[in-house]
Parts: C-alpha cells; sequence; structure tokens
C-alpha cells in the first residue's frame, strides 16, 4: 500500500506541473491544447541538457548542477513553446484549437528527435532528481509517504499553492483573470490583453515542461517513454477536474496518479483491462464536468473567453 501512495503522489505530480500551467494560460483566456506537446519539448530540453552536464563532468559531477541545468533548460524549452503558441494566436490570431493540436503534433516529434539524436538518457542522472531527505526513513510511513521524494515533487507543490495565491490574492491576479473573463473591458480600463497572454502562456508553458521532466527524471527514473503526451492530456483533464483551482490540483493530481496506477496494484488484470483502468481520470473528469455545469456556479466556470482571439479593433 505504501508503495502505491508513493507512486501516485510521484506520477501525480507531472500532472500536477501540466495542470498548473495551463490553469494558468486559461485564466487568461487561452485554451492551449498543446500542453503535451509542450510537456514532450520540457522532457526532452530537460534530459539534453542533463545528458551534456554529466558527459562534461564525467565522475565529478555537481548535484546542485545536475538539478538546476535540467530544470532550467527545460523551462527555456517550455517558454519557447508557449511564445510559439501565442506569436500565433495573438499576433498573427491563428485559431487557438487548431494551434494547440499542431503544437503537440510538433513537440512529439522534436522530442522524438533530440532524443534518438542523442542516444540514451544516462539513468543515473535520474539519482540526483530522486534522492530523498535524509531522515525520511526514520520517521517510519509518514517519512515514506512525504519526505521519500525528490526536489521536483515539492517543487511541483510549491508552485501551485503559489499559483493559487497570485491568482486569488493579488493585483496580478486580477487582471489575469480579467483579461480571461472579458478582454475588451480589460483593455477598456488600461490593461495590456496581450502583455498578459503572452506572459501567461509563457509562464504556464515553462512551469508545464516541468511535469515532462518530472515524469522522466523522476517517476520512470531516467528511462524515456513517448506516452508523456498521454500525461500532458490527463493534465488538461485535470485542470476541469480541479475547476480551475492550482491548489485543489495538488490532491486531484494524486487521485489521477493513483487512477492511472491502480491496475498495476491489483492481481489478475488482463494487459487490455489494465488499458481500461487508465481511462478513469477522463471518466471522472467527464462526471465533475456534469455536475459543475448541472450547479452553474460562476467560480466552478472556465473563464467566459476562453478559446476566443481579442481583436482590439473590434472593441
Amino acid at each position: 500500500m505504501l508503495s502505491f501512495i508513493v507512486s501516485a503522489i510521484r506520477l501525480g505530480m507531472a500532472f500536477l506541473f501540466g495542470s498548473t500551467g495551463e490553469t494558468i494560460a486559461e485564466k487568461s483566456g487561452h485554451l492551449n491544447l498543446g500542453i503535451p506537446g509542450v510537456m514532450c519539448v520540457g522532457a526532452a530540453m530537460g534530459c539534453y541538457a542533463e545528458y551534456l552536464y554529466l558527459d562534461y563532468a564525467r565522475l565529478n559531477a555537481i548535484p546542485f548542477l545536475a538539478i538546476i541545468i535540467p530544470i532550467l533548460a527545460t523551462l527555456i524549452g517550455g517558454a519557447l513553446m508557449g511564445l510559439l503558441y501565442s506569436f500565433l494566436t495573438v499576433t498573427l490570431r491563428a485559431n487557438q484549437n487548431v494551434t494547440g493540436l499542431a503544437l503537440t503534433t510538433f513537440g512529439v516529434g522534436l522530442s522524438d528527435y533530440m532524443i534518438n539524436k542523442t542516444g540514451p538518457i544516462y539513468t543515473k542522472g535520474s539519482k540526483f532528481f530522486t534522492t530523498s531527505l535524509p531522515f525520511a526513513d526514520e520517521l517510519g510511513w509518514f517519512g515514506k509517504i512525504f519526505l521519500s521524494h525528490g526536489i521536483l515533487i515539492y517543487l511541483a507543490i510549491i508552485i501551485a499553492l503559489l499559483t493559487s495565491f497570485v491568482l486569488t490574492k493579488t493585483r496580478v491576479g486580477l487582471h489575469l483573470r480579467s483579461v480571461g473573463e472579458n478582454p475588451a473591458t480589460a483593455d477598456a480600463v488600461g490593461i495590456n490583453v496581450a502583455k498578459y497572454r503572452y506572459l501567461a502562456t509563457c509562464i504556464g508553458c515553462g512551469i508545464a515542461g516541468l511535469g515532462g521532466l518530472s515524469f522522466v527524471m523522476d517517476y520512470l527514473h531516467g528511462n524515456w517513454e513517448y506516452c508523456i503526451d498521454a500525461i500532458g492530456w490527463l493534465a488538461i483533464a485535470l485542470v476541469i477536474f480541479t475547476v480551475w483551482k492550482p491548489n485543489l490540483g495538488i490532491i486531484g493530481s494524486i487521485v489521477f496518479g493513483a487512477l492511472y496506477i491502480a491496475s498495476s496494484y491489483i492481481t489478475g488484470v488482463s494487459f487490455a483491462n489494465k488499458e481500461l483502468f487508465k481511462m478513469l481520470p477522463y471518466v471522472v473528469t467527464i462526471v465533475v464536468l456534469i455536475i459543475t455545469s448541472i450547479m452553474d456556479k460562476k467560480e466552478n466556470q472556465p473563464p467566459l473567453g476562453l478559446g476566443l482571439n481579442y481583436f482590439r479593433e473590434e472593441r
């Protein structure tokens, strides 16, 4: 049971990075369906940076640099994907749904090329991301569940809580939510809609990219698997499941992680049924979407301007 909970948390934090980043983008009015591609590129950039650093450092790798270099590379890679999305949708006024899907296709292909070109990722690099707190084993089950994780797990929770605070308690968050709800009104009172959408999408994609890095380096222990895009789609579903509230995403992500891996801890389940189990997070999301639609509470609804491009000339 303890191993199940630990695995659910580690996988769930990959979802949390993605959903937090997507929530930031959606609060600005951008429905970014390119998150799966962003997470692929983020993972590829981070792994590539780790590959280069470990190859350069050999046996003298410094743990701090082995962690911070891939994280920075991932943030840059994700932000660049967000910049591309924003340029197409804000500046060139391209359709958001089509652009997002194209970004996913591009991201999956680019990460495939990068990984095949650099060769296998050194699994020894993952040890820097999975090192737990030194006193975790001394605290029994409590330490195993809450303190036996690597830095990315705690970083995901911190970013989610910080994002929730900024969105609900600061002027920047108020302006961002105004842009997502009614960009014309926000523009009329002097809020730069284009700037907020650019920044929110780039920052959100940078955070989402960390989800890909977390999935590979922490959950898969440095082994690359081409199911990161599936994790990205679940991260988007998690945004709906948590009704656009990053703080709820912490619990929601663990629930998603538990549902996704549940079949692996149940004996006698065939391969086909295991794949069906992986559909449970989507089913739960649909149920939540139906319930929130019936209740029709404004705080549980998506931004009114979500998915709609803003043309100032049509204000």
